[in-house]
């Protein structure tokens, strides 16, 4: 299977399935951090190199203490993929080295 190629709704929820505080449908994943604003921007420009290496930007909004990331694959016709989830995984280890947890 190809990065770019639509996942099943079988297997996207397989893939929300391995990480704690994601989730979505075949449109969309996402998932929301508590992290403070500052460390919070330290997080996103980290999550910007990874994305800018693999041509594959997450839709990010910044609040009070919540950081909220949110992706589908645009190129893809708006579903998700397994791009989706590569990121997921970059995102994940760097929230993990800042401290972030997942919001309640």
């Amino acid at each position: 299977m190809a990065e770019r190629d639509p996942l099943t709704a079988a297997e996207v929820r397989e893939n929300l399935a391995h990480w704690e505080g994601w989730s979505g449908d075949t449109s969309r994943i996402s998932k929301t951090y508590q992290l403070d604003y500052y460390t919070s921007i330290e997080v996103i420009n980290e999550v910007a190199e990874v994305a800018q290496r693999l041509q594959h930007h997450p839709d990010i909004d910044i609040r009070w203490e919540r950081l909220h990331f949110s992706m589908t694959t645009y190129t893809a016709g708006g579903v998700v993929t397994p791009l989706d989830f590569k990121l997921v995984a970059e995102i994940e280890r760097i929230a993990a080295a800042h401290g972030a947890t997942t919001a309640a």
